[in-house]
């Protein structure tokens, strides 16, 4: 068999094998996060919870606040994270005038970190004006999907590439 030949073959060998060794850092590569809006008819607040990847955290706080920066062990870079979050993400009425949430606390929970915001649910709010950009001036690729719950169906407005600034009308059927 020609040399070559037998290299190709090896080379095909060798990457049957180690593909799946490599899939678990895919994985970590997602750079996604997920926030919920919920209006909660029980308590009369908008209420917001912001959920990240610890793995994304980690390496976010290191690069934005340095290397002694610690969001598992410290509770100080947490509160920083958390701040840093609330503010990156901000709503407002249609017509702009800005809904200003309050920190209500934070929290690590397995694999993921939660940041929760909350303010009383404004009167006759027929939309909202998102700005979600935690993240995403770290990581171009970065997605962060808003769900909004409690008016109508769920809405769900993604952040990604460009986007900066999206619009959930709540007239809009499903």
């Amino acid at each position: 068999m020609p040399r070559f030949l037998t290299f190709l073959i090896a080379m095909l060998i060798a990457g049957a094998i180690l593909a799946p060794a490599s899939a678990p850092t895919f994985a970590h590569e997602q750079k996604t996060a997920i926030t919920k809006i919920l209006f909660n008819p029980r308590t009369g607040n908008l209420e917001v919870a912001h959920r990240f990847l610890v793995h994304d955290a980690e390496h976010a706080v290191r690069m934005i606040f340095g290397t002694d920066a610690d969001i598992l062990a410290k509770d100080e870079t947490q509160l920083t994270f958390a701040t840093y979050v609330t503010d990156r993400f901000k709503i407002a009425h249609p017509d702009g005038t800005p809904i200003v949430l309050g920190l209500v606390g934070f929290e690590l929970e397995g694999r993921f970190f939660w940041v929760y915001q909350e303010t009383e649910t404004p009167p006759k709010l027929t939309g909202l004006i998102i700005k979600h950009g935690a993240l995403r001036e770290l990581w171009p690729s970065q997605t962060n999907t808003v769900n909004v719950e409690g008016k109508g169906g769920v809405k769900t407005a993604t952040f990604e590439g460009s986007v900066e600034l999206l619009i959930v009308d709540f007239s809009e059927p499903e």
